[in-house]
């Protein structure tokens, strides 16, 4: 089944003086001030659009390497992602690093990153990501 979810933005002014909102339409759950100084310099309360394909990634991610530890026979207690989604002016989005650590029982070091190699190339963010150089760290939990 297709589900589409929908956000939308709201811009008013220049793009190095001006500001916008994007609302997360589909869920109700916010708008959020977006401008080019938290994009590029220190983000005082204000979001960008790589701090919400981080999220969308490291979500995705977390749901990728979840389902594909579960059919190795080996679910997860517990995962935690951090997704690093770097933006260079002139550039573009170059990067989104993945640090992972998860805690599941009756896996090897080995088999967890590789399991998690697997889901990097797999997660449907990562998909739409082709362009950027997606990297990761993966550990289990002491």
């Amino acid at each position: 089944m297709a589900a589409t979810r929908t956000a939308q933005a709201h811009w008013e002014g220049s793009l190095f003086e001006g500001a916008g909102q994007v609302t997360l339409a589909s869920s109700g759950i916010g708008t959020y001030d977006v401008s080019w100084p938290a994009r590029t310099e220190e983000p005082n309360g204000t979001t960008s659009p790589e701090e919400l394909i981080a999220a969308a990634h490291s979500a995705c991610f977390c749901m990728a390497f979840s389902n594909a530890l579960d059919k190795a026979g080996t679910p997860p207690t517990s995962l935690d992602v951090k997704a690093d989604v770097t933006f260079v002016p002139g550039e573009g989005i170059t990067t989104s690093h993945l640090t992972v650590t998860g805690v599941v029982p009756g896996i090897s070091e080995e088999d967890f990153v590789k399991a998690a190699e697997g889901a990097k190339d797999g997660c449907p963010v990562s998909q739409a990501l082709k362009g950027v150089e997606i990297t990761f760290e993966a550990s289990l939990a002491s």
